[in-house]
């Protein structure tokens, strides 16, 4: 518990990968002399989005801005010692993510490769035959194409991320408490306070909304509509007798991804629009697999027919229910509200970059490096979705 009330320049709801890393931006930015403040309300982060999380970065997107964000996420990964001193490490596994496009698809993941292309991202469009080729555990049948990252994707430990976030912001002069935002008090146009469940006040000069999945519920503490709900993902581990061998992350046509994980696998499988909806438990459905995933891994990689499950869990997207893909920036009314939220999936590599996006605003009042006004909360009062295609 805080002392009944205080006051700090800047509070964020949420400590999670996309709070802290705004935290640490804001402590590490030689321009900010404020202190900060961030509320999580479950300290061991054993049901947050980033630790149960697939855990990984790719280039291969359909919007500029994201193609940019994640491109300075893995210049970031990169350079990870330089940013939090020697030893610093997350087991990145720079192994490619591999797109396949039906027939059909074709020309959407060639544009979109063309796109990326523009941006510098390296990478290759392969016909079927030259996915049997480089990948001949691979069954080629029914498919137009495909994208493979050469460079600058994989993935990573999500808790190795966030802890080195965490630990150099408090090194820095980060607060981090225990408590879970219930209100917020408001003068004018302005939000003056949080309320917390112990009791608790805190005066605030500017908030984040960085609550995850919990964003929209926050944001209706302020009296502000925000399109954010968690929609639960199911991640299944299997062992498969007879590897395939070393593998990206293969996304098939159908939604379906796997990618190696140690010795094993893990994969998982979208629902479909109509069967998706705001859930917040946590219980794992094992028929999810046995009907949808593997009949779809066995026909995409016939080594996986003879696999078993050996683990899963359950995690949350924080789903932006508009066009799934993020909302950053202020509320072009509540005038210190400034949110870090709904990225469908993407919130744990965007995070380096939305970190330094939401510091520049805080502290310059404007984007100095990507322009994310495209992704402000102007469009989801207007209604008007900006939609990314490649969503996993």
């Amino acid at each position: 518990m805080i002392e009944p009330s205080r006051t700090c320049d800047v509070v964020i709801v949420g400590g999670a990968a996309v709070g802290s890393a705004v935290a640490w931006f804001l402590a590490s930015n030689p321009d900010f002399d404020g202190s900060v403040l961030v509320v999580e309300k479950d300290p061991t982060y054993a049901r947050c989005s980033t630790t149960l999380s697939a855990a990984s970065i790719r280039q291969q997107f359909s919007t500029p801005e994201n193609i940019r964000m994640s491109r300075f996420g893995f210049d970031f990964l990169r350079d990870l010692e330089g940013h939090f001193g020697p030893g610093a490490d997350i087991g990145f596994h720079q192994q490619g993510y591999l797109l396949l496009a039906s027939p059909e698809g074709l020309g959407i993941l060639e544009a979109n490769v063309g796109l990326q292309h523009d941006f510098g991202v390296d990478v290759a469009l392969l016909s079927p035959a030259a996915l049997a080729e480089r990948f001949p555990w691979l069954a080629v049948d029914g498919l137009g194409g495909g994208a493979l990252g050469l460079s600058g994707e994989g993935w990573f430990d999500p808790w190795g991320l966030l802890e080195l976030f965490r630990k150099d912001s408090r090194a820095r002069g980060v607060d981090y408490v225990h408590g879970e935002v219930v209100g917020f008090g408001r003068d004018g146009s302005r939000i003056a306070s949080v309320e917390l469940a112990d009791g608790g006040r805190i005066a605030c000069g500017a908030i984040v909304n960085a609550a995850g999945p919990g964003a929209g519920k926050v944001a209706a503490m302020a009296g502000v509509p925000l399109p954010v709900e968690p929609r639960k993902r199911f991640v299944f581990v299997i062992d498969c007798r007879v590897p395939p061998g070393p593998c990206p992350l293969v996304v098939d046509p159908s939604g379906l991804y796997f990618r190696p994980e140690g010795a094993r696998y893990i994969t998982g499988l979208s629902p479909e629009d109509a069967e998706d909806g705001p859930c917040e438990d946590f219980d794992v459905d094992h028929s999810w697999f046995e009907d949808r995933i593997w009949p779809a891994l066995a026909a995409r990689v016939p080594a996986f027919e003879a696999v078993k499950v050996t683990g899963a869990w359950a995690g949350h997207y924080d789903y932006n229910t508009l066009d799934q893909n993020a909302i950053v920036g202020p509320h072009p009314e509540v005038e210190n509200l400034l949110f870090a939220n709904g990225f469908s999936g993407h919130g744990l590599q965007q995070a380096p970059a939305v970190g330094r996006a939401i510091s520049e605003l805080v502290v310059h009042g404007r984007y100095l490096s990507i322009d994310l006004a495209r992704f402000g909360y102007e469009r989801i009062a207007a209604n008007r979705p900006l939609r990314e295609i490649n969503v996993i």
